[in-house]
């Protein structure tokens, strides 16, 4: 039997009764006592904290890591200054992600990559493969030596601060990154999430102090949310989990990047970004989904599926796997669904406030023909019934400053 991976903060997880699970090889918490309904409302009203420690995180450096980064990287690594992080995705020669990232640059002469557990291995070896090409570049793999704590919602910002001895939050923008001191360490801050959420934080520290910040943490209000409500947050987001938006369909087909809407945030064909591993395919895809917007279907062959947001106005729960249909054609498939939770709320802008009341609702993402478009009503089978669907632009929108609220 293979032993299970653990992260540092795995005691921190049994001494708040959490429920693990084999999570891609790590014994992760799936859910606390609070249960996933209660943890995903805690972050949307208040603060919810995550172990993603199980991430890897690789540290990029030396005279060629730029040009290393933009031809491994679809995004433009050119454009991103000290103190900014962006989105971004590991392209194969074809046009399909081998992974989603995040890169981050806290300093002058490196760069942090962060990439999917499940997918560490597998990037690792990729990247040693194209280093071949890139003398004089430093990829070491520090996931085992940093701990990553993601702290999400409305009252993020001032548990965060309140852990600091020294140094300041990041700018209050998406993506602004800052170095300060946490219990006398030196501690990495990004205003980046996996939630939605307007304010977030994820926090990159030694180890070694990783269980005492979780800690203060939850005294000081946040509560720690599974990996059950992360899945639940980041699909009510509309953001994409590689193995179900990425990665290969039902058939086993390659699924184009820019079926995801994520990725036209994360791909730049900028003068300056030369050329790039999976380039020609992706302008392809790119041209298609313009010509898409002049409803031109013309090159729809590079660009057959693409992922849509779908609310499930009829009953039951959509499931990834599940069939959508436009009367009696199959259009595609759920590739994440569920019901979740919602707070009901009040008016807008700054008389806007989330009630004590709350709601239901099924929603789901579905990899769909990219002729339909959104409005259009559709059915999902559900364990063998029909279920009327429709293909929504969001189900999710920013309320003020600090919170965001669910589109009805």
């Amino acid at each position: 039997m293979t032993t299970l991976q653990q992260t540092v903060l795995y005691d921190c997880h049994l001494a708040h009764g959490a429920q693990m699970v084999d999570f891609g090889g790590w014994n992760m918490p799936i859910q606390y006592p609070t249960g996933i309904i209660t943890e995903h409302l805690a972050t949307r009203k208040h603060a919810g904290m995550f172990d993603v420690s199980h991430m890897g995180r690789f540290r990029i450096s030396g005279n060629n890591a730029l040009p290393f980064l933009q031809y491994v990287l679809t995004n433009n690594a050119a454009a991103l200054p000290v103190g900014k992080s962006h989105y971004s995705i590991m392209a194969n020669p074809n046009g399909g992600a081998i992974d989603d990232v995040y890169l981050y640059r806290f300093l002058d002469d490196e760069y942090l990559l962060v990439v999917n557990a499940s997918n560490r291995q597998k990037d690792w070896g990729h990247f040693q493969k194209v280093l071949v090409n890139f003398p004089d570049v430093s990829l070491q793999d520090k996931s085992e030596e940093m701990a990553m704590i993601s702290v999400q919602g409305a009252d993020s910002e001032k548990l965060v601060a309140e852990l600091l001895d020294a140094g300041t939050l990041p700018a209050p923008q998406r993506n602004a990154l800052s170095i300060a001191t946490i219990e006398r360490k030196t501690a990495y801050l990004a205003r980046t999430g996996y939630t939605g959420e307007v304010v977030g934080f994820e926090l990159f520290v030694p180890c070694e102090i990783a269980a005492q910040l979780w800690e203060r943490l939850h005294e000081r209000g946040a509560m720690p949310i599974g990996l059950g409500a992360r899945d639940t947050l980041r699909l009510e987001a509309g953001l994409p989990l590689y193995g179900h938006e990425f990665g290969t369909d039902q058939d086993g087909n390659e699924i184009p990047i820019f079926a995801v809407p994520a990725s036209k945030i994360a791909v730049n064909f900028a003068p300056e970004k030369g050329d790039f591993i999976g380039k020609a395919a992706l302008q392809q895809q790119y041209d298609a989904l313009q010509a898409f917007a002049q409803q031109d279907f013309s090159r729809i062959a590079a660009l057959p599926r693409r992922v849509r947001l779908l609310a499930i106005t009829g009953k039951g729960i959509a499931r990834a796997g599940d069939s959508v249909f436009q009367g009696d054609r199959r259009v595609g498939y759920v590739t994440s669904g569920t019901m979740v939770p919602y707070w009901k709320y009040q008016d807008e802008g700054a008389a806007f406030q989330l009630l004590e009341e709350t709601g239901k609702r099924a929603i789901a993402l579905a990899l769909l023909d990219s002729s339909l478009a959104n409005g259009v009503a559709l059915d999902v089978e559900i364990r063998g019934k029909r279920a009327e669907v429709q293909i929504v632009a969001a189900h999710l929108k920013k309320a003020t400053e600090r919170h965001v609220r669910a589109i009805i």
